[in-house]
């Protein structure tokens, strides 16, 4: 029998057994069947909002509504495979953000997570009873502190967990191009700097790393300096229970590391994919005609973008490649099969186990 020796996470009254939270990944890759899987193994699960209403017949015509009331189904279907913590990530860049943050905060969810933006109005959304647990993405200290003194000035509020998010991970990453191999921008160091910061302040806030964990090792690590649990995303993707189709499953089975790329995405910013002959495609200058009929990312510079990203990645998501793309972290090429979430949450146990064998920290 498995022994698991890694520590609980404690987010407010939430305890989830392990420090483990299933990254959101839109459009459509974690959805009611994966969240639910990870809350069940003792873990925290995530809905990804973006886009979720795009397989609604009137997403076309009634993008908000569909947005809505999707949303609302799969909360509904993951309380119902699990009672387990759930959260939902809702990007600050989407257009329907408020609606959705809504939507969340009435069903319930236990956490809701919220970056690519400072969600500097999440409090409001809060009533009095309201039990749903709020959880900032930043990518620096500096941002953890603008966004910690202005819930605390406006809203009398502070987060009840910080994700740091560093350059190694898949989808869109809140740096510049030079700032992805810049070693000041390193998780590592942004970890240690917001944990010894925080201390500075007396706040006792839970910060989880995210960005490039792949093992049992690299949890270990990060809890050792000071971490209080990490986010997984991309290793979630190869699992049976993953919401995306087998072909997408594939391509992070198959990715080799040369084919990593960093693109520029319409919506400004760099983000991390696998090289397909779609992103080659732009890359030559090629564009793929579209309309947009809502504007669903507030950035996105639909006039002149080359695609549209959010088709692109729905029909990825269904596991039609030669027509979209899959964003993915920089381990994705590590991963050589897909296996069910329960045998990967044994496998980082087992890796976090062996890596802390004879050792202690607080």
């Amino acid at each position: 029998m498995l022994v698991n020796k890694m520590p609980s996470l404690k987010i407010g009254d939430l305890i989830a057994k392990i420090p483990i939270i299933q990254g959101g990944m839109g459009v459509g890759i974690s959805l009611s069947g994966l969240a639910s899987a990870v809350a069940n193994e003792g873990g925290v699960g995530v809905i990804a909002a973006a886009g979720i209403g795009m397989l609604e017949n009137d997403f076309n015509t009634n993008f908000k509504e569909a947005n809505k009331r999707a949303l609302r189904n799969e909360i509904r279907k993951c309380r119902a495979k699990t009672d387990g913590i759930i959260g939902v990530n809702i990007m600050v860049a989407l257009s329907d953000f408020e609606e959705l943050v809504k939507v969340a905060v009435e069903e319930g969810v236990d956490i809701i997570f919220s970056g690519a933006g400072l969600p500097l109005n999440l409090p409001k959304f809060l009533s009095k009873d309201s039990k749903t647990k709020l959880a900032p993405i930043v990518s620096s200290v500096r941002s953890a502190k603008v966004l910690i003194r202005y819930w605390k000035k406006k809203y009398d509020y502070l987060p009840d967990l910080i994700v740091v998010e560093g350059p190694k991970a898949g989808g869109h990453l809140g740096y510049s191009m030079e700032q992805l191999n810049d070693p000041n921008f390193a998780l590592d160091k942004t970890v240690k700097d917001l944990v010894s910061e925080l201390k500075s302040m007396g706040l006792n806030i839970p910060i989880v790393a995210a960005g490039g964990i792949y093992t049992g090792k690299d949890i270990y690590e990060y809890i050792k300096m000071g971490a209080k649990g990490v986010q997984m995303a991309t290793r979630f993707v190869a699992t049976h229970e993953c919401d995306a189709s087998i072909e997408f499953k594939q391509a992070f089975v198959n990715a080799k590391k040369e084919d990593l790329t960093i693109i520029k995405s319409p919506v400004g910013l760099p983000g991390r994919a696998i090289k397909n002959e779609f992103l080659q495609d732009v890359e030559k200058g090629e564009k793929k005609p579209f309309k947009c009929g809502w504007k669903c990312l507030k950035t996105c510079d639909f006039k002149n973008a080359p695609y549209c990203i959010g088709a692109a990645l729905t029909n990825a998501k269904k596991g039609l490649l030669d027509k979209g793309f899959a964003f993915a972290g920089s381990n994705v090429y590590r991963i050589d099969r897909i296996v069910s979430v329960k045998e990967l949450i044994r496998s980082l146990i087992k890796e976090y186990n062996d890596a802390c064998k004879g050792l202690s920290f607080v």
